[in-house]
């Protein structure tokens, strides 16, 4: 039989006896933890939403009104620009007539 070798002085080890319930313990307090951590982020993110669900309808809205003002500053440019255009033709009109140009003549100029 081989001898055995290494030194038979070595201090014996004693086990220790791992207290397994107080480690599920703790890890059950953290998992506790760590879910409602993520149900109030989740209900933060809800809220999140519906505000921005809120503002998404407030900017179309908007931008329906916007494109609506538009319009109708447009057509009042072009209703302002026609009016001109009519008031300077009146013009043309009485200065020729005051000029003692005929009516035929007026209507030559005029095409």
């Amino acid at each position: 039989m081989p001898r055995p070798k290494g030194s038979k002085n070595k201090p014996k080890t004693v086990k220790t006896t791992v207290d397994f319930a107080a480690q599920i313990a703790e890890k059950q307090s953290a998992k506790e933890a760590t879910t409602a951590e993520i149900a109030s982020i989740t209900a933060n993110i809800d809220a999140l939403k519906t505000d921005l669900k809120t503002k998404k309808a407030e900017l179309k809205s908007i931008d329906k009104e916007l494109a609506r003002i538009e319009a109708k500053k447009i057509k009042a440019e072009t209703k302002a620009a026609e009016s001109a255009k009519k008031a300077e033709a009146e013009d043309v009109l009485k200065k020729l007539l005051a000029s003692g140009v005929s009516a035929d003549d007026i209507l030559a100029k005029l095409k």
